[in-house]
């Protein structure tokens, strides 16, 4: 299987992911559902030369704020 998603997207993807074995912040149902975003997980990091970067930090914040301004901020009581 292949999918398709901008930089912005994989490296937000990825941040999210990137420690959820430690502290899992996404509600799972079963060990499946915690596998597979794991295994995302290990795939955003295999194809992201960002988060090995000085800047990182700085990086995220850009992603973040592309994505925030092509879609708009979250609203929970929407």
């Amino acid at each position: 299987m292949t999918l398709t998603i901008g930089k912005a997207e994989a490296l937000i993807l990825f941040e999210l992911l990137a420690d959820f074995h430690k502290e899992p912040h996404i509600v799972v149902h079963d060990n499946a559902e915690r596998l597979s975003l794991m295994r995302l997980g290990g795939v955003l990091e295999k194809a992201l030369p960002e988060p090995f970067l000085q800047d990182y930090e700085q990086i995220v914040a850009v992603a973040r704020q592309q994505l925030n301004e092509a879609w708009g901020t979250y609203d929970p009581e929407r």
